[in-house]
């Protein structure tokens, strides 16, 4: 069956039975109350999904299976010198709970080196866009077009039984992330570089091939695409992604068209977009200022200006942290080590310094530092990725380790159909004027 697929089969046996067991003696404990004002903006802070790979604190920011980013960057195997963790490792640790060895690692890069080709037809379809067609559209796209490789979708229509679920999803997932560098990297060179491909190096890793594939041969861009594929891997589950792909996947949709969906929703501008709507405000900036290193009192004033239009400044902000994000942070050493004197990386450091007191000053918000979004598009450009539009499919290749990590959980765990109720306002009168005690099911 292969070595990571046992042992992903014996950890979802065990942990299946455990949550058997929770259930079985615990299963009517409330966990919170819901709230009104809960139910009708957005579900915040409703606990309603279990999601194994990882755990976003207010506080620490994201674990992965308990792991912080710093801890990860220490303790996750690197590329032959290289200081940045490989995503092979951290995709491991999010399916088995484990830290990997080296030579997991290792096995994992050949395994996907092995499932990396893509059909021709997956190019042609995406060729049939006008190559104005923004990048996540063609994503998108290439992904369906992929889907009819999909391991799962044949084996249901052959009968497949409930209980190889789990295979089907695994081997998907497995064949789908060996293969999103591919698509991705086509549609860059598709788009930006006039068609002029690059084939993909056997030898490299997997997100060093990616950077290949894209153009960039520089071994610190290489070094950037490996933390950047690892940091933005996962967010726990309730993210709109991360959500979608579990919801869709909840359907026995196969992990082609799950995938397909949360990266719909990873397009939006208020999630995977945010990182392009960053770049493209201190664009702005700095083009009103007429200046490349605008000072901090013109940054002050800029920002007041923007929020004086009832805009927000992009990257500020997270609907759970209450601290600046980890991964913002991680990225600010990785500039500092590879780019400290480029202009536009600076005044991300200058914004990051004027913004937090200015938002704290409204009173309004709940955490007026930086995400992730905040600094990433700063790092890309130094190295020539000035195409800011493509940014969130960079964003949409991480996202997938994460997600098909959580699905192929889903299915070994056989979670059902989600299903959530929903009433409607007039209910919601009734219930309040104690004319409707239980709203049913």
């Amino acid at each position: 069956m292969g070595i990571i697929k046992d042992r992903f089969k014996e950890k979802g046996d065990a942990l299946a039975a455990e949550i058997k067991d929770l259930l079985k003696e615990h299963g009517t404990t409330k966990i919170g109350e819901v709230q009104l004002s809960q139910v009708y903006q957005g579900m915040r802070g409703i606990t309603g999904l279990v999601t194994e790979t990882s755990l976003l604190d207010a506080q620490e920011g994201i674990r992965f299976r308990g792991y912080s980013i710093p801890e990860l960057r220490e303790k996750l195997p690197k590329a032959e010198g290289g200081t940045e963790p490989l995503p092979e490792g951290l995709f491991y640790l999010m399916l088995i709970g484990e830290l990997p060895t080296e030579a997991d690692v290792e096995h994992l890069t050949g395994v996907w080196q092995r499932r990396s080709h893509v059909p021709n037809h997956v190019f042609a379809t995406i060729e049939a866009l006008p190559a104005t067609t923004h990048p996540m559209t063609q994503f998108v796209v290439g992904i369906m077009a992929l889907q009819t490789e999909s391991e799962f979708s044949k084996r249901y229509a052959a009968g497949m039984s409930k209980k190889d679920y789990w295979d089907a999803v695994f081997d998907d997932s497995m064949d789908l992330i060996a293969r999103l560098p591919r698509i991705a990297a086509y549609i860059y060179r598709r788009k930006y570089k006039n068609g002029d491909h690059i084939q993909p190096n056997g030898l490299l890793d997997w997100a060093g091939n990616f950077a290949h594939m894209m153009g960039y041969s520089d071994e610190s861009f290489k070094e950037l695409m490996r933390l950047y594929m690892v940091i933005h891997a996962d967010h726990e589950g309730g993210n709109v992604s991360a959500h979608t792909t579990h919801l869709v996947g909840s359907a026995l949709s196969d992990p082609y068209l799950s995938l397909a969906a949360g990266m719909n929703g990873l397009a939006g501008p208020l999630h995977g977009l945010a990182n392009q709507e960053v770049i493209k405000w201190i664009y702005e900036m700095r083009e009103e200022l007429k200046t490349e290193a605008p000072t901090s009192e013109q940054i002050a004033d800029y920002v007041k200006k923007t929020l004086e239009g009832g805009k927000v400044v992009p990257g500020y902000g997270h609907a759970v942290l209450r601290k600046t994000d980890p991964r913002f942070t991680a990225q600010m050493e990785f500039g500092k080590k590879h780019m400290p004197d480029d202009p536009l990386v600076q005044t991300v450091w200058n914004v990051y310094e004027t913004v937090p007191p200015i938002l704290q000053s409204l009173g309004k918000i709940k955490n007026p530092w930086p995400n992730v979004d905040a600094h990433s598009g700063a790092l890309l450009v130094h190295y020539g990725m000035v195409e800011y539009e493509f940014y969130t499919v960079l964003f949409g290749v991480s996202r997938a380790l994460g997600v098909l990590a959580s699905l192929c959980w889903d299915r070994v765990l056989n979670f059902p159909l989600e299903r959530p109720k929903s009433i409607t306002t007039d209910l919601v009168k009734k219930w309040l004027k104690g004319e409707d005690e239980v709203w049913g099911d």
